[in-house]
């Protein structure tokens, strides 16, 4: 749980519905934020902006880690469509198309969130979160369930792994590989792969 003390008049914009419990001194209001391309990709129409004085309780739906990540007004990072929690106002999030391909195999989908600006925002897992610092010119291999936030750049291969990467769209394994410079947080559950896992722990019942 992300716990905030807001001073008097400080505002923070916050993932609709991540609200758990606040001062009754903290004010909140929604602000709509609508674009066709949001219609047609199922993205967030909007944002709750929480103004103090008083303390904030956020929460993502699953369970996992929150984590700070320090935006210095010259980086852009991009964020998956679950990954976004809260953020001060000086950061800026929009919804940007990431290329056909990357949307078919990249786990994330067509559109992705790049976030911009100076302050500090929050991002969710699923499970753990984890990240690596990439050196120009150093690769890194995620596999392609496990992305929460980026500043490197990617390109999706398909590996046949023998069932060590997950195929979570294919019989074979699709993964990014990353060049630094750049940074990248990942999280230690895959979403689909923990699905199917889940499902596969319930009883099946029979009709009679």
């Amino acid at each position: 749980m992300l716990y905030l003390r807001l001073q008097p008049g400080y505002e923070i914009k916050a993932k609709p519905g991540s609200m758990v419990a606040m001062d009754a001194t903290v004010q909140i209001k929604g602000k709509l934020k609508f674009s066709v391309k949001k219609v047609f990709t199922g993205g967030e129409m909007s944002e709750s902006i929480f103004t103090g004085p008083g303390e904030v309780m956020l929460a993502p739906e699953t369970w996992g880690d929150i984590v700070p990540i320090h935006l210095d007004g010259r980086t852009e990072w991009s964020v998956g469509k679950d990954g976004f929690l809260a953020c001060t106002t000086g950061i800026t999030r929009s919804t940007k198309s990431q290329g056909l391909g990357k949307a078919l195999f990249s786990g994330e989908g067509l559109f992705v969130h790049h976030v911009s600006g100076q302050g500090v925002m929050w991002v969710t897992s699923l499970g753990a979160v984890f990240s690596r610092t990439l050196q120009p010119g150093e690769q890194w291999i995620v596999d392609n369930g496990h992305l929460v936030a980026w500043t490197a750049k990617y390109k999706v291969e398909r590996v046949d792994a023998g069932g060590f990467f997950s195929a979570s769209h294919t019989d074979e394994g699709l993964v990014c590989r990353f060049t630094g410079p750049g940074i990248v947080y990942c999280q230690t559950r895959n979403p689909e792969t923990l699905g199917e896992w889940i499902r596969e722990q319930v009883p099946q019942t029979s009709g009679n």
